[in-house]
């Protein structure tokens, strides 16, 4: 549990667990359930449901919960959001770039790790890539010597963030785009230099825009060959988006569902779906637009009626400007450090992993507007979440399993737990602080690597 300012000032905590996902004693399942983490069934019992669990790359990904998005390339320079891939690379001149500015502002901001736009829709590579010339090596940045992947996986090596690489699936400048299987081998191979030349990589964020190539034809993308290169060269990383480890929430807005299931129904990892439903076209209202018709993805109701179901939790992915790539006339619409707070409760608060974009300027830096909401924004967290005022504290449960005790609530360790035993609907836990505290947040979780996800709700008191 978690503190900060003063809206309750309270000795006592009651947290009633009003119902569970939990009608059948859960198995001792500590990777994935039957069928490598999903169930085949005509309707998805709760029974089964509760079986699923995170696979331990999914694991280490949700413990990271905020993390940053790089957006820099050929459009920080033209001034577009979606470039034509004809482009001349002699616009590349980031005269002040300072990879080790960018990390250190998302460090600051409680960020645990970095995602670099690689490669964006115009094919322009940030890394000199041996099998295309639109790339940092025809440029004048660093006299053609440069590499910004090279410079930000090692600013993040050296300040303890995790490093991510998104590669546009789209080129509109690869002569093959459109040849389906001759684009598919030159993309592998582009990927196989991100994944074998810059250390571990926590991410491979895949998006699902697609167009025609030169030749008139839409480009059909090899999605398993993708997914088993990343699991051959890093096998500790997920695979996001189009992708099936990590879930779009799908929206750019900033919205976040009431209840954001991570066990949900295995069509939701469809690629063609989550491709159909991307953005396609260069239309800034796009990333503000919201639907509500996917509100509920997980709940009984829901997964009555699904075939199969796995985990696959969400990810929101906002940018902290109005666009993702630099524009000056965004400088006055930075988001503040309210609205940041207000996003970061909404999405790691609600089940969900932030993915925040941070463009850097036609320098090179993070603008002075950029890093000083993000500063501040890292103050507030660590005011807010910075202490465990429940750390310790005396705790009392009206029904427990032998082996997840209520002391295991405030004992800090992510490897215990409190469980009642199966077939308790209802169970109360009460924690005493020793004396009254003045506290405005509670932060409740559950130990989804053993057992799974089954919380439906709860209730708070104080006295």
């Amino acid at each position: 549990m978690q503190a900060s300012s003063s809206i309750l000032r309270k000795r006592t905590i009651f947290i009633r667990k009003n119902r569970s996902k939990e009608e059948a004693r859960p198995l001792a399942w500590s990777g994935f359930s039957h069928k490598r983490g999903e169930w085949a069934a005509v309707g998805v019992s709760i029974e089964e449901a509760i079986q699923i669990v995170p696979s331990p790359r999914q694991m280490a990904w949700q413990e990271m919960e905020f993390y940053g998005f790089i957006h820099f390339g050929m459009n920080t320079f033209t001034g577009r959001q979606w470039g034509t891939g004809e482009e001349d690379p002699q616009l590349f001149q980031p005269k002040e770039l300072d990879a080790a500015q960018w990390v250190a502002v998302c460090k600051e901001a409680g960020m645990t790790g970095v995602i670099l736009t690689c490669k964006h829709h115009d094919g322009f590579c940030l890394w000199p890539s041996a099998y295309t010339t639109h790339s940092v090596r025809s440029a004048p940045w660093r006299g053609g010597q440069g590499d910004v992947v090279r410079e930000v996986a090692e600013a993040c090596r050296a300040q303890g963030l995790k490093f991510g690489v998104y590669l546009s699936p789209w080129d509109r400048n690869a002569p093959t785009y459109g040849d389906s299987p001759a684009y598919n081998r030159y993309f592998q191979l582009q990927l196989t230099e991100l994944l074998t030349q810059y250390g571990e990589i926590f991410c491979v964020w895949l998006d699902g825009a697609c167009g025609e190539g030169r030749n008139g034809k839409k480009q059909v993308y090899d999605w398993d060959g993708t997914y088993r290169l990343v699991r051959e060269l890093q096998p500790g990383a997920v695979i996001a988006v189009c992708g099936p480890d990590v879930r779009w929430c799908g929206n750019e807005a900033g919205h976040t569902r009431r209840s954001e299931w991570s066990v949900v129904p295995a069509a939701m990892r469809d690629t063609e779906k989550v491709q159909a439903d991307s953005q396609q076209a260069d239309d800034p209202a796009w990333a503000r637009r919201l639907t509500a018709e996917d509100e509920d993805l997980g709940s009984r109701a829901v997964l009555a009626q699904a075939e199969r179901a796995i985990w696959y939790p969400a990810e929101v992915d906002v940018s902290i400007r109005p666009q993702w790539f630099y524009d000056p006339a965004d400088d006055d619409q930075v988001k503040s450090a309210e609205a940041l707070v207000e996003l970061f409760e909404r999405s790691v608060g609600g089940n969900s992993a932030l993915l925040l974009n941070v463009p850097p300027d036609t320098r090179g830096k993070i603008h002075e507007r950029d890093a000083a909401a993000l500063r501040e924004l890292g103050v507030r967290l660590r005011r807010t979440y910075g202490r465990d005022l429940a750390a310790g504290a005396a705790v009392w449960a009206s029904h427990a399993e032998r082996d997840a005790v209520a002391v295991h609530v405030t004992d800090g360790r992510r490897d215990t737990y409190w469980s009642p035993p199966a077939g308790v609907e209802q169970a109360e836990l009460v924690v005493d602080l020793g004396e009254p505290v003045e506290f405005d947040r509670v932060m409740l979780q559950e130990f989804i690597q053993g057992a799974g996800q089954r919380i439906e709700g709860f209730e708070l008191w104080g006295q």
